[in-house]
């Protein structure tokens, strides 16, 4: 795309279809007159005199404790320089978008027409008690320091020049994870500086709380090395001024072992890199354009481990892995300020999290086969959803701890789900389920090993502790694949084909001629279907030597089902088998039923898909509170399709009085707890909160499912096949990574709970 189609795109993004990226939404109804008079006069009146009793009661009765004002003037806009208070706007709305989506936190932005100290802090001074939050943008130096200084010391909220010390905190954890990776401390090596403003001043000074120590750094700034016997500079650079002899910057990079950039582009070339230490770290963070080219320097030397502010490149510094969830947890404990042991307890955080094992959908969203913690990646990925979990909890306790907490948090497994359900779909349930499985992990077939997301699942299911990975398919290409991901941990590869397993096969074919040599399979037939792998995956199974198993993802459905009724077949007593779809929502988890197999079952089939939806729902520790929906409601339509999910109902309160079940119910009346208490307060469901829906057949199931899943964007885990003898698992044509993981969680359970019911019958 050429620049001038890239600025016209940037301009029909700001422009259309509203001007401008945020907006103002109300939290409460406002749709009858009452809701007016309640949210204005005279309603209003009765918190407005709470507040002027207590003003800490502005945090209860209004929107405080979560705003937070982007305020700027306009005077060191992004790498434009002094452009103004209004062109300085987008920016504004831009930071206050990234509050939104990353911490959930809302957001005024403010633009200031001075470029006076004393004017600007009173501006913002006068306007505080409105936000719970200030975060200062743009504002250039000296002036910055100054501000940030006094608005700190006279403020009694949270106040943070993002431009100096989000960067600091970012660099600071990248730099932790550079030196551990180079094998150097801290306090011994030689920090090289380009750049004096206030992001670099930050920097450095963090980098000495970390240890650093101020006789191992140079500082330049436009004018050269910053000297003890320079007059032209304030403070904030002179405490950082050495008094050796003056060199260039080319002469400062010989010996070095760290290079910090905050200045401007295309200043430093691959020469100056080669006279550094070994595995030098290079922080080129100039924005735009990098002090060096990124493919300039990593060709300059092998060992360099390099960060940029770019996205396009390994190891971006970004701030937006610091300002929203720093000042979540600072504004969720009512901290006074953000003070140096907050700031240092984001930084460890962000190292740590680097260390751990990514996610996938960081895989997905950064186009890369496995992300692992080493030189091209030392700090995590802005689309990290652990982030909002990880860094936020941090900065609340070191604000406790340091004594700036007025509102302390007590339960910390609570705030750790709430700080996760503001992301969306709360995740509680994934999270308990994979802990679940790795209480007592178990074989699991994945029958489509040679498929390189299924053999991704594997590999975290491994590394995870979930379960015990069985790999079948061809050999040289799941080889091929297990390189190509970093796959290096020992695990069992069956080739179905190979000769190598024609003991092993003969041996499954002779069980299965067995089976069905009574239903039309010869011993020919019975040898011959054993080398697809579905069919020696399900005898893997049936005789024990894997626990359960995990296909689907590369053939249709009923393809992929068919060797496990021939095999595996049902649970005893089971008349039908039949799946359920676990979908992770923001109320809640919400199963589906019946949504693979049963086409339109009868009045009979549909109380059984419910009994076993709503066992599966207890083997995830869930009470089932289910409806059986229909287009009517409780008996308003005599159309057979509405009957049968009645006669249902009326099987389910005699036989299983203990089950709470009702129907048959529209799916807003279901999910709508006020409405069916104020329709149907006869119902079984009345005052409960319905999580697990009964569809009438399979077409009503499956569009629902998926429908909700792609339109709102909700984890799906399924489908779940209920009343199989054995744990066997049809994932949907096309399953993602994640969706692969969790159903080997799935499976794993199942066979946990096999497990413990054929126990008990001994």
């Amino acid at each position: 795309m050429s620049e001038e189609s890239k600025r016209r795109e940037a301009l029909v993004y700001h422009a259309k279809p509203t001007p401008g990226k945020i907006k103002v939404v109300p939290t409460k109804k406002h749709s009858s007159q009452r809701d007016l008079a309640l949210a204005y006069s005279p309603g209003v009146a009765a918190p407005c005199l709470e507040i002027a009793k207590d003003k800490s009661n502005v945090y209860k009765y209004t929107a405080k404790g979560n705003l937070v004002a982007v305020i700027s003037n306009g005077t060191a806009v992004l790498g434009l320089g002094d452009i103004g208070p209004e062109a300085s706007k987008p920016v504004m709305e831009g930071k206050g978008l990234l509050f939104k989506i990353f911490a959930d936190l809302d957001c005024f932005d403010i633009e200031v027409d001075t470029k006076d100290v004393d004017e600007f802090i009173t501006t913002v001074k006068n306007i505080a008690p409105t936000f719970g939050g200030i975060n200062l943008e743009d504002i250039k130096a000296p002036e910055a320091f100054e501000i940030e200084r006094r608005l700190k010391e006279e403020l009694d909220i949270p106040v943070m020049h993002d431009d100096q010390h989000g960067t600091a905190i970012i660099s600071s954890a990248a730099l932790l994870n550079a030196l551990e990776i180079a094998e150097k401390k801290i306090e011994d090596v030689k920090i090289l500086i380009s750049g004096a403003g206030s992001a670099a001043i930050s920097c450095t000074s963090l980098y000495v709380k970390l240890g650093a120590r101020k006789e191992n750094i140079m500082m330049f700034d436009i004018d050269g090395l910053i000297t003890k016997d320079r007059v032209d500079l304030g403070p904030e650079q002179m405490q950082f001024a050495t008094d050796q002899p003056k060199i260039n910057l080319r002469e400062a990079f010989k010996g070095t072992d760290v290079f910090l950039g905050l200045s401007a582009g295309n200043i430093v070339d691959g020469d100056m890199l080669k006279s550094m230490n070994d595995s030098p770290i290079v922080f080129a963070m100039a924005n735009p354009t990098p002090e060096i080219d990124y493919h300039t320097a990593m060709a300059s030397r092998e060992d360099i481990i390099m960060a940029t502010g770019r996205s396009d490149h390994p190891n971006q510094v970004n701030n937006v892995l610091g300002f929203p969830y720093i000042f979540r947890g600072a504004m969720d404990v009512r901290a006074t300020k953000i003070n140096e042991e907050m700031k240092l307890a984001a930084t460890y955080a962000i190292a740590q999290l680097a260390k751990e094992p990514v996610p996938e959908q960081v895989n997905i969203a950064y186009g890369e086969l496995k992300i692992a913690f080493g030189r091209d990646y030392i700090i995590p990925k802005p689309f990290d959803p652990r982030l909002i979990a990880t860094i936020p909890p941090a900065v609340a306790r070191a604000a406790m701890e340091s004594g700036v907490a007025q509102e302390p948090i007590t339960d910390w497994d609570k705030y750790t789900e709430q700080l996760l359900s503001r992301m969306g779909s709360d995740n509680k349930l994934v999270r308990l389920l994979l802990n679940r499985a790795r209480t007592n992990p178990k074989r699991i077939v994945f029958a489509e090993a040679d498929n390189i997301d299924v053999l991704k699942a594997a590999q975290i299911v491994l590394e995870e502790g979930i379960g015990i990975p069985i790999l079948l398919g061809r050999r040289d290409i799941i080889e091929e694949l297990m390189e190509d991901l970093g796959f290096d941990q020992p695990c069992m590869i069956i080739d179905p084909k190979s000769d190598e397993e024609k003991s092993r096969r003969d041996r499954y074919a002779g069980e299965f001629w067995k089976l069905r040599h009574r239903k039309g399979t010869t011993e020919f037939d019975a040898g011959k279907t054993l080398r697809q792998r579905n069919y020696f995956a399900a005898m893997m199974v049936k005789l024990g030597d894997a626990d359960a198993l995990i296909t689907g993802v590369a053939q249709s459905y009923p393809i992929s089902v068919r060797p496990m009724m021939e095999i595996i077949g049902k649970a005893p007593g089971v008349d039908k088998i039949a799946t359920t779809n676990l979908m992770i929502t923001s109320r809640g988890p919400l199963f589906v039923s019946d949504t693979s197999i049963n086409i339109n079952p009868d009045a009979l089939e549909l109380a059984k898909i419910a009994q076993m939806t709503g066992r599966t729902a207890a083997m995830f520790g869930i009470s089932p509170v289910i409806a059986m929906t229909s287009y009517a409601n409780f008996g308003s339509s005599k159309h057979p399709n509405a009957t049968k999910v009645t006669e249902a109902v009326k099987y389910l309160h005699k036989y299983y009085p203990d089950l709470v079940v009702d129907g048959e119910l529209q799916t807003d009346f279901a999910l709508n707890p006020e409405l069916l208490q104020s329709k149907f307060p006869f119902s079984k469901l009345a005052g409960k909160k319905v999580n697990t829906l009964i569809f009438p057949n399979l077409e009503s199931a499956n569009s629902s499912y998926k429908m909700l899943k792609e339109l709102n964007g909700i984890d799906s885990i399924g489908p779940i096949m209920m009343g199989m003898q054995k744990p066997v698992h049809i994932l949907q044509l096309g399953a993602s990574v994640d969706e692969i993981v969790n159903m080997a969680a799935v499976a794993v359970i199942d066979a946990q709970q096999k497990e413990k019911h054929a126990s008990k019958k001994q």
